[in-house]
């Protein structure tokens, strides 16, 4: 039998330091972190059997999108996170028997409505991890 778990359920939350934590409303989909690694080519004429050496660089948490239903206190919220410098305190957390959530720092950095004729209004949310992302369990209170 599979362990996989549906995506329903999951809560992607914004700390604020005088309020705490606060769900964001209306999600429809996350997609990352998008975490990649660089890596420093050292091949040297000398590199055993003529294959290319490399050795570990820097990391990159990558970045969060959310696919959103408009609404005017989601966007307002995720507008003010653009305009700040600050970095803001997210959390993915996963409606799993773990309770695994992925914490991060970020700074928004794309904020697009779309309206079209015959469809929802949506505001994608672009965000950028900034250092690591931290996995938990037993979170989500």
């Amino acid at each position: 039998m599979s362990n996989a778990i549906a995506g329903v359920g999951t809560k992607f939350r914004r700390y604020d330091p005088t309020d705490g934590w606060a769900d964001v409303a209306e999600v429809n989909s996350i997609t990352g972190p998008g975490m990649t690694r660089d890596f420093i080519d050292v091949t040297s004429l000398d590199s055993i059997g003529g294959y290319r050496e490399f050795i570990a660089g820097f990391r990159d948490g990558g970045t969060v999108t959310l696919a959103m239903n408009f609404t005017r206190a989601t966007y307002d919220l995720m507008k003010a996170d653009f305009e700040s410098d600050d970095d803001v305190l997210y959390e993915i957390i996963l409606p799993d028997p773990d309770i695994t959530s992925l914490e991060f720092m970020g700074l928004v950095t794309e904020l697009p409505l779309t309206i079209p004729t015959d469809d929802k209004v949506t505001a994608d949310v672009t965000i950028k991890v900034n250092g690591e992302v931290t996995v938990n369990s037993g979170t989500g209170t």
